[in-house]
């Protein structure tokens, strides 16, 4: 099986809020990108449009290996009728009194190609994503979240988390992270074996790039490490604390569903995320799915409440990490919080549609599977493939 082989075969387009008004001091535009992540479009959108990073106003972020469909909003005295670079087009389309914000996400939809199928797998896919529509699967956080962990070492949220400023700056500037982009994670490789020489690390640096402005305040200030820290955007602190928060929470309810799966026997099946095996289950009976569709739980937060099972689990899982729940603050920062909130425990794929499966173009002898359906915000489509083609034998 193979996914994401173009841009086209995985499509993802924002279901939101939108309230247009023919007037408004906001802007709204429909951006159509390939090849980019949400934040490198904000960047170039900024740049066009001479205005501040911060007023350039995305509700969510959306993948690089995608055609991806989404909005922004940027202030409506700078809008232009259209904006183009390679990698993304922006079309403007009316008028907002406020920005958009999460609050206004409705979901998403999806297009996808599978390729490399074969007969055997393109009819199980077919058999899986189905039922998956009736039982739902774990609302696990997918890899795409993870994009600040770096291998062999961790998560820069959690230095944060524990206030190492020199350790989250180090991991900033000299540890590569899964998600980096080729250039950063070359300047990061030399990086390492530099630190902490500020001046040559600053040498290297690409341009332009915030790593410059960090280093350069280094330069002057050579155990500035807190301040330093504080430099990097406020919307990147807070993904990285989202991403260790998230891995966290997947920790939390990966043990606790454990536990319900044996105590009922369900049968399950394990996928390896950032690390971790968690188990998804591959059936549950009509009364199962209604007894955990009805529970949310807390992200890790130092506010956040758990009850029952969970009560035992959170200081257990916490503790392997060194930390306590009421250092799930981010003390060292200035502008970037944890999220606080709670997450369905399970997630339920809606508008399934599959066509016939067809010969594969793009690999000889293989079939090419094309399917549609539609998540809320915050779950992720290559974890409704992978649940969809999980088995017993993957335990």
């Amino acid at each position: 099986m193979r996914l994401k082989a173009t841009p086209e075969d995985f499509v993802v387009e924002e279901k939101i809020d939108l309230n247009l008004q023919p007037s408004g001091p906001w802007a709204v535009y429909q951006i159509e990108k390939r090849g980019l992540t949400t934040l490198e479009v904000q960047r170039q959108l900024a740049r066009l449009l001479k205005v501040s990073r911060q007023q350039v106003i995305f509700p969510a972020l959306k993948d690089r290996q995608a055609l991806a469909i989404q909005y922004v909003t940027v202030p409506a005295s700078k809008a232009k009728r259209t904006l183009s670079r390679p990698g993304f087009r922006a079309q403007h389309i009316g008028y907002r009194t406020h920005p958009l914000s999460p609050r206004d996400l409705l979901g998403n939809s999806f297009t996808l190609v599978i390729r490399a199928l074969t007969p055997e797998e393109a009819a199980y896919l077919r058999q899986r994503l189905p039922l998956l529509e009736r039982i739902g699967l774990p609302n696990y956080f997918d890899e795409q979240r993870m994009g600040s962990y770096a291998p062999g070492w961790g998560f820069i949220g959690k230095a944060i988390l524990q206030r190492d400023a020199q350790e989250a700056l180090r991991a900033y500037l000299a540890r590569p992270f899964v998600g980096d982009p080729p250039d950063i994670r070359a300047f990061k490789k030399r990086a390492s074996s530099l630190w902490p020489d500020w001046q040559a690390m600053l040498q290297i640096a690409p341009k332009p790039s915030n790593l410059r402005s960090v280093l350069t305040y280094l330069v002057d200030h050579p155990q500035g490490y807190r301040k330093a820290l504080n430099l990097i955007p406020q919307r990147l602190l807070a993904i990285y604390l989202a991403a260790y928060q998230s891995y966290l929470w997947n920790r939390l309810i990966g043990y606790y569903l454990h536990r319900f799966y044996v105590e009922h026997n369900v049968p399950q099946a394990f996928l390896p995320i950032a690390n971790e095996q968690l188990p998804f289950h591959l059936s549950l009976t009509s009364e199962l799915v209604h007894q955990l569709a009805q529970e949310r739980i807390p992200l890790p937060h130092h506010r956040a409440i758990y009850t029952g099972q969970l009560k035992e689990i959170v200081p257990q899982v916490l503790a392997e990490e060194g930390l306590s729940l009421h250092e799930f603050k981010a003390r060292i920062l200035q502008r970037a919080y944890l999220p606080r909130g709670t997450r369905p425990l399970l997630v339920f794929p809606k508008d399934v549609a599959l066509e016939p499966a067809a010969p594969d173009p793009l690999h000889p002898e293989h079939l090419a599977l094309r399917v549609r359906f539609s998540l809320p915000p915050g779950s992720y489509a290559t974890l409704v493939l992978k649940a969809a083609t999980l088995k017993e034998r993957d335990t």
